[in-house]
């Protein structure tokens, strides 16, 4: 029992302590529990119209960078996608240059083929027409060179012989030299 009475008096001298700290401070019962009051009222309102929308303020701020970075991946990736299809488009399109360069370069051959054909082919008709003119003019000297010695003799024979020959001596005579001509 003696620690009851030990414990009451423990309790009472800090209750003593309590006031006269109380006193000494100018704390005053009333007027405590009104300013208890009033910052509590300060603080329900300061947390409903001043850190909720601040908090909120802050949570939607954050909010929106994570959206700009996520943008900002989704950016970069597309981005990526287009240069590497940008890159293929331009590969495409070199390689159909390249076979175009070539089909024209196959289409130039053959061209160039076909013309030199027809330039040989017409060639070859000039040749064949300038020979069958010459032949054939070749012919018409020969033939003439037949009739004009063939008029020589007869005109010497007849002076030789002082005789006039008729036109079956000149016939027969102009035949013998055509055929000795011949051989």
């Amino acid at each position: 029992m003696n620690h009851f009475v030990m414990l009451a008096s423990v309790g009472t001298d800090l209750a003593d302590m309590g006031k006269k700290t109380a006193q000494t401070f100018g704390v005053d019962g009333p007027h405590l529990i009104s300013q208890i009051i009033s910052f509590v009222i300060v603080c329900l309102l300061l947390q409903k119209f001043a850190f909720k929308p601040v908090l909120t303020m802050l949570e939607e701020r954050r909010r929106r960078i994570e959206e700009g970075l996520a943008n900002a991946d989704k950016i970069k990736l597309e981005l990526a996608a287009a240069q590497a299809k940008a890159q293929d488009i331009l590969t495409q399109a070199s390689a159909q240059a390249n076979k175009s360069i070539e089909e024209a370069r196959a289409a130039a051959a053959k061209v160039q083929e076909q013309e030199t054909q027809k330039a040989i082919a017409a060639a070859e008709q000039i040749i064949a027409k300038a020979r069958e003119a010459a032949a054939a003019d070749h012919a018409r000297m020969l033939t003439e060179l037949k009739k004009e010695v063939g008029r020589l003799v007869v005109q010497t024979t007849a002076t030789v012989t002082g005789k006039v020959l008729t036109p079956d001596d000149q016939k027969r005579l102009a035949e013998e030299t055509a055929k000795q001509l011949a051989k």
